[in-house]
């Protein structure tokens, strides 16, 4: 890519989506050490997963921490309030009615795709995770974390920069980091974030029944399946996330009950953003135009 800079910038935004598909899969393999996953030794997880964190600018030990609170309440409808992110919760149709003409515009607005899927990922990769900005006071391997990223980050980029000049570094590593965050986030989302996933109340719901419903399939084309590292196989992953990204097919195909596993097709999770509300009578989601009705 650097070298393309002298022949087209054009070029040079092209091998940026191929680089940010690698970034993705490298996430993975940063999200299965975050489990404990990919290796099974507990120190080559962590020594792997900070490695990876400098490349997707991600603090590892506080992400690790933080994912792990949303594997304890996924689609759990008693604990959204407990939730990390704008990503692991909704409002239902009666809660969403409820508000205020300017608090269901807050709510439509946090929700438009165009702030959640374009411009919230880059901000966070890019900004807020040089931060600390909503550690708890008592996590503070977590909070040393955020730091030490930042500053091997810091460091890699004047390196760069003194070596290739930074207006160089910044044309190259930031399309890569813009597409394949926003790559990333929507990936993650969108798999418990659907019409036809279960929000369950705290007395339904256990691990397995919101694995299987509040979970989805992502049924991707073969080359995509291998940048995204398999986590399509989410309702395998939420089963059990002790599951390394190049088991998870494997187990899919030879665990019996798959079949009810709800399944999106790559067309279909890309038009799932429109569902933003739960409704409990209908037992769905829904859009908010349906909420009017």
């Amino acid at each position: 890519m650097y070298f393309s800079l002298t022949v087209s910038y054009g070029l040079t935004l092209g091998l940026s989506i191929l680089a940010a598909g690698l970034l993705v899969r490298i996430f993975i393999i940063q999200h299965d050490c975050g489990h404990g996953a990919f290796f099974r030794s507990k120190w080559a997880n962590h020594a792997v997963g900070s490695l990876c964190g400098l490349l997707t600018l991600t603090p590892y030990a506080h992400w690790r921490r933080q994912h792990a609170g949303h594997h304890d309440m996924w689609n759990n409808l008693d604990r959204r309030e407990s939730g990390v992110d704008i990503y692991s919760t909704c409002l239902t149709v009666e809660e969403y009615r409820a508000r205020s003409p300017m608090g269901r515009f807050g709510y439509r607005l946090v929700r438009n795709p165009l702030v959640t899927l374009v411009l919230l990922p880059p901000l966070i990769f890019l900004l807020l995770y040089r931060v600390p900005f909503d550690t708890p006071d008592g996590w503070a391997w977590e909070r040393f974390s955020v730091h030490a990223t930042t500053a091997g980050v810091v460091a890699i980029v004047l390196l760069m920069g003194w070596a290739i000049g930074f207006g160089a570094v910044a044309l190259v590593q930031l399309p890569i980091m813009i597409v394949a965050s926003m790559i990333g986030v929507w990936l993650f989302s969108v798999q418990h974030r659907f019409e036809n996933v279960a929000w369950l109340r705290g007395a339904e719901w256990n691990m397995r029944t919101a694995a299987l419903r509040g979970s989805s399939y992502l049924r991707l084309p073969r080359v995509l399946q291998w940048f995204t590292g398999n986590i399509g196989f989410h309702h395998v992953h939420h089963l059990n996330a002790r599951i390394p990204n190049y088991r998870l097919a494997a187990c899919h195909a030879e665990m019996p009950g798959m079949d009810a596993v709800p399944t999106l097709t790559l067309g279909a999770a890309l038009r799932s953003h429109r569902f933003s509300l739960w409704d409990e009578a209908r037992g769905r989601m829904v859009t908010f135009r349906a909420a009017r009705a």
